[in-house]
């Protein structure tokens, strides 16, 4: 039985009707033949859907690209960890000698683990609404943060992200002309995306500048074709 089972509970706001649920799912491979990588398997998959419907209801005026960074920054293995440290799982985690002597309570990788499994442990115990809201707890104020964080990224960024979350090739840019004196030349930038047969210029006091003002060219261009005046 999990160390210290309503402790654990207690921390995770929710009662298991099957504690050896709870107990799998913060075993590790090292303790023992019965443990929890195909909860994690599951939980992965759990979080990464309620997370993307989560995202959806409650930003709905955010870009594709932006919701999808956003996932996977509520998603990785540090946000996890973070996660699991806030909850104490360390603490209940069923480890081998080994393991647990090399530090593995505190190991990132284990930690996050054993997040994953939890949510799956939970979807299986109670089914999808308990699953949703232990979910949308540990995301917390991420959900409402992320929007902002994610229009902070440039636009050369905010484009590769959304053409990898469409599975479009990545786009080619190419410097066309270098105008002006020695001291304060204007370099002029083609973005082309020959996948979607869509291309923008732009024009800056560095090669960089030219690039970033051509790429939001390109993401106000995909934008304008999404919603058609």
């Amino acid at each position: 039985m999990v160390k210290h089972l309503k402790s654990l509970q207690a921390s995770l706001a929710y009662q298991f009707s099957d504690p050896d649920l709870a107990q799998l799912a913060l075993t590790h491979r090292s303790a023992n033949a019965s443990h929890n990588e195909r909860l994690e398997f599951l939980g992965d998959s759990l979080l990464g859907f309620i997370t993307a419907e989560l995202l959806f209801e409650n930003h709905p005026e955010a870009t594709e690209g932006e919701l999808s960074r956003m996932r996977a920054s509520l998603v990785s293995k540090p946000a996890l960890a973070a996660v699991a440290r806030k909850l104490s799982l360390g603490e209940f985690l069923q480890l081998g000698s080994g393991e647990k002597n090399s530090g593995g309570s505190d190991r990132d990788s284990i930690l996050a683990d054993a997040v994953e499994a939890l949510i799956a442990a939970i979807y299986l115990d109670g089914g999808m609404e308990p699953c949703k809201a232990f979910v949308a707890e540990i995301s917390g104020s991420k959900l409402a943060k992320g929007v902002a964080a994610a229009k902070r990224k440039d636009a050369k960024t905010r484009l590769q992200e959304l053409l990898q979350a469409r599975g479009e090739s990545l786009p080619n840019y190419e410097v066309v002309e270098i105008s002006g004196a020695a001291h304060e030349q204007v370099f002029h930038v083609s973005c082309q995306l020959k996948s979607m047969g869509v291309d923008a210029q732009g024009s800056g006091p560095s090669k960089r500048l030219a690039e970033q003002q051509a790429a939001q060219r390109i993401l106000d261009s995909i934008e304008a074709m999404k919603n058609p005046a």
